[in-house]
């Protein structure tokens, strides 16, 4: 079995960029591939997603399907990632929130000619953005808000964050042994 090493980053956030470097076994499929992403990236798993060549309106398009798809969504409890990756340099997109539009460059680094049997996260950068805060724009609006303590909105968006009177948000924070650990414990793939 061959081992995929793939770099992941969430497009148009770049200070700091956040992404995350991971192995995977070819033969996990699309929706368990969401599942590595989600607990490599701290996302908390409730929304909606899909894989696609681009984010909206590209073939071919991976999700768990519903009533309201045509044809042309492919299954992605089905379908394998080696269906699709065959060769390095290849790219995707992985689209998570059809609301805050998360869209996330997924870049085919290696082929490696050894089985992992568990993903690992190999290296990364930065802090994965909180769920709900508005995309892109909703993220630096938020940096921005907790980097000025005599903002208005400072205190709730602490609160919001579940962050205690004297933590901050660290936006490079980025723990390798957490997201391993996570991905060990989290397994279902």
């Amino acid at each position: 079995m061959q081992t995929f090493q793939f770099k992941i980053q969430i497009k148009d956030i770049q200070k700091p960029p956040v992404w995350r470097r991971v192995l995977v076994p070819n033969n996990v499929t699309f929706d368990e591939f969401h599942q590595i992403i989600q607990a490599s990236f701290g996302w908390g798993n409730c929304h909606l997603y899909r894989f696609s060549q681009l984010a909206w309106k590209s073939e071919p398009d991976y999700k768990i399907p519903d009533d309201y798809d045509d044809d042309t969504i492919q299954d992605s409890r089905i379908v394998k990632l080696s269906a699709i990756f065959t060769r390095p340099k290849q790219t995707f997109t992985y689209l998570y929130d059809f609301g805050d539009d998360w869209i996330h460059q997924i870049t085919l680094e290696e082929i490696l000619d050894k089985e992992v049997i568990i993903p690992t996260c190999t290296a990364g950068k930065g802090a994965c953005p909180p769920e709900d805060c508005g995309g892109t724009a909703g993220y630096y609006n938020l940096i921005e808000i907790l980097s000025n303590p005599k903002d208005l909105e400072y205190k709730e968006m602490k609160r919001w964050l579940g962050l205690k009177k004297d933590e901050q948000w660290d936006v490079n924070a980025f723990d390798i042994i957490a997201v391993n650990e996570k991905l060990k414990t989290s397994k279902q793939y």
